[in-house]
């Protein structure tokens, strides 16, 4: 087994420290705004998320919000991870599910796609309002880390309030590419196939009358479902157009106009360290490719200790210096 399947396996071991982030949790529902499906014409989309304060013995440090990966929630190993360790430092948290993530499956009749970019944007700036007179993160992973990305450049047009610095790990930027990569290791294809079907099953049982996922059980690969989803439940053409529409070629983070921080490994097996190669030379943009830790692992052996947390930290750290 390659060290970056094994880093990113790692990444699902948690110990008790890891899990302060879940004590006086506190859920919240946040107005998205208008539906873009046009399931729910006459209501605006519901997004779930989950407030933890701070609970260090000093002042608040800011607020962070933390924006899942692809069939990940609000409770994935990474985010009780690095969301215990930012709230021990100081740090509110909120940690945002994606619209049929975690338990939202029922909060709204359309099906989740990842360029719904406009509802993940309007919950945004709800959270931002929660910071106050205090600093507001975005922290994302994998295709969360993909929406912080387009957060960022979006900023320009469309700022969020208060917005002092953005961190995408192990971000998604050509989608097709890394659609190609996942199916091609079993065990990765094997774990995100059940997790989709899962999650396709509970939107159809909550919705029978709208759904009828059953065809796409036979259906082997990613790209496969992903077609056949696309052809009977979306406005777009192919595939490949609806990847092009969330895809972050690097020339686009020539436009940023607030701190990015992006961090991937050099081992990660579906996103390769190469899709950052060509990233443009601009002020605000800085990127991390560590020679391990798979897809969002980040994790050592011997002795257990994961280190995204301390990365993490350091990174919110400059940024408020920067912001100083």
């Amino acid at each position: 087994m390659c060290n970056g399947t094994l880093q990113t396996l790692l990444s699902r071991v948690q110990s008790a420290d890891d899990l302060l982030i879940n004590q006086d949790e506190q859920p919240l529902l946040l107005d998205a705004g208008p539906d873009a499906t046009g399931m729910e014409p006459k209501g605006s989309v519901r997004l779930l998320g989950y407030y933890t304060a701070q609970k260090s013995n000093g002042p608040r440090r800011g607020l962070v919000m933390t924006i899942h990966g692809w069939e990940g929630c609000s409770h994935s190993s990474y985010n009780l991870v690095v969301g215990s360790a930012l709230v021990r430092a100081g740090y509110d948290v909120l940690r945002l599910n994606l619209r049929d993530h975690g338990p939202s499956h029922g909060l709204n009749r359309g099906l989740f796609y990842v360029t719904l970019l406009d509802e993940v944007a309007a919950a945004t700036r709800q959270v931002a309002a929660l910071a106050g007179d205090v600093p507001f993160f975005l922290l994302g992973a994998s295709l969360g880390g993909n929406f912080v990305l387009r957060l960022a450049l979006r900023h320009a047009t469309d700022p969020i309030p208060g917005l002092a610095g953005l961190l995408a790990v192990n971000p998604v930027v050509d989608p097709s590419r890394s659609s190609d990569l996942l199916d091609s290791h079993a065990w990765i294809r094997y774990y995100f196939r059940r997790r989709w079907l899962a999650s396709l099953r509970t939107k159809q049982r909550m919705f029978p009358e709208n759904y009828d996922f059953s065809p796409v059980e036979k259906i082997p690969t990613i790209r496969g479902i992903t077609e056949w989803m696309l052809a009977h439940y979306s406005p777009y053409a192919d595939v490949e157009s609806y990847f092009a529409d969330y895809a972050v070629p690097p020339a686009r983070l020539n436009d940023l106009t607030v701190p990015l921080t992006i961090v991937t490994a050099a081992d990660d097996p579906i996103i390769p360290a190469d899709d950052f190669a060509n990233l443009p030379s601009h002020p605000l943009l800085t990127a991390h490719v560590l020679p391990t830790g798979g897809h969002v692992g980040y994790t050592d052996l011997f002795p257990l200790r994961h280190f995204l947390a301390p990365i993490a930290l350091d990174i919110l750290q400059e940024f408020q210096s920067r912001n100083a």
